[in-house]
């Protein structure tokens, strides 16, 4: 209900959703066995280095973080979209859209910094062997992992707070889910202040740990280029699930801002949405088989769950 004395919006409106009657149940199953699949796999690999301690060092806490961080994000979209598959009307409460919106911004936000704490990682471990158990002593690498969440969280709901501040003058969201940008084009009051927060916003979260990341490799290549074919070797093997993994999640950011910011209509409306959500469905389906199949102890473990082989609880 749109109540134009006040412009306050009680409820928005979805308007990506075209009508599927005929194929909802097909897609509500398909939908349903995805989020399965990234529930039972992501907890699968977080019980895996919970309980082993061979595997309590800073890439394996790093990685719980990052399967944490998509088992947060996939339950921010999920549920919802199951529930909006078999509704004839897809509308969602205010409430329920900016909480929405603050979970999916800090579950991108928490990926791309967790990606950049990685590399960071990785780039202390090939260029400094030798510091490196010092460098990164579990009362750093906590404290690493506390400021991949914190900030992320602080920021967003800041911005989900300036948001619903805002007068709008309409309630239609073109999108299978709630955005920030979307809603914020709505408006009919000044929303400057918003635009220059989200400028602060992009600094912090997105291009400070791009810069990490882009220093790091930097390193690591330089590094490699000048040592042994040892050394080659390990940055290869070390740095490849890594860089595939943020390929992956950069593909998926890049459509989402062009799908918000652009007109695609020429684009057919079944593959806008499956792209939409590409970085919040297959990077957390991507991420378990990634790092499960190419970090060896990960592997060897899961497979000796998996198989029903004797898996020792290293506590």
């Amino acid at each position: 209900m749109l109540m134009m004395n006040d412009t306050k919006v009680s409820y928005f409106t979805l308007a990506a959703y075209f009508d599927i009657r005929a194929f909802r149940y097909l897609f509500f199953f398909v939908v349903m066995c995805l989020y399965a699949l990234i529930i039972s796999s992501n907890v699968l690999l977080i019980v895996v280095i919970g309980v082993n301690r061979s595997l309590h060092e800073p890439m394996y806490m790093f990685l719980c973080s990052l399967f944490v961080n998509e088992l947060y994000g996939s339950s921010g979209l999920f549920p919802f979209l199951l529930i909006q598959i078999l509704s004839d009307v897809h509308t969602v409460s205010a409430p329920l859209c900016f909480l929405q919106v603050f979970c999916l911004y800090t579950y991108g936000s928490v990926q791309l910094s967790n990606l950049s704490i990685m590399a960071y990682d990785r780039y202390l471990a090939i260029c400094f062997p030798l510091q490196y158990n010092t460098l990164m002593a579990p009362g750093r690498t906590a404290r690493l992992v506390f400021i991949v969440w914190f900030y992320p969280f602080l920021a967003i709901v800041v911005l989900v707070s300036m948001t619903a501040a805002l007068r709008l003058c309409g309630n239609v969201i073109n999108k299978v889910f709630c955005d920030n940008y979307s809603i914020v084009k709505l408006a009919c009051s000044e929303f400057t202040a918003i635009n220059i927060y989200g400028l602060l916003i992009m600094c912090l979260l997105v291009i400070s740990p791009a810069v990490l990341i882009f220093y790091s490799y930097m390193r690591i290549l330089r590094v490699c280029y000048s040592g042994s074919t040892q050394t080659r070797q390990k940055a290869a093997r070390t740095c490849t699930p890594h860089l595939a993994s943020l390929l992956n999640f950069s593909f998926g950011c890049c459509f989402e801002i062009l799908h918000g910011r652009f007109d695609l209509s020429g684009v057919p409306s079944m593959l806008r949405i499956v792209l939409s959500v590409y970085y919040l469905t297959c990077q957390p389906l991507f991420n378990p088989v990634l790092y499960g199949l190419n970090v060896s102890k990960i592997h060897s473990l899961c497979r000796s769950l998996l198989c029903g082989k004797k898996f020792v609880f290293n506590l």
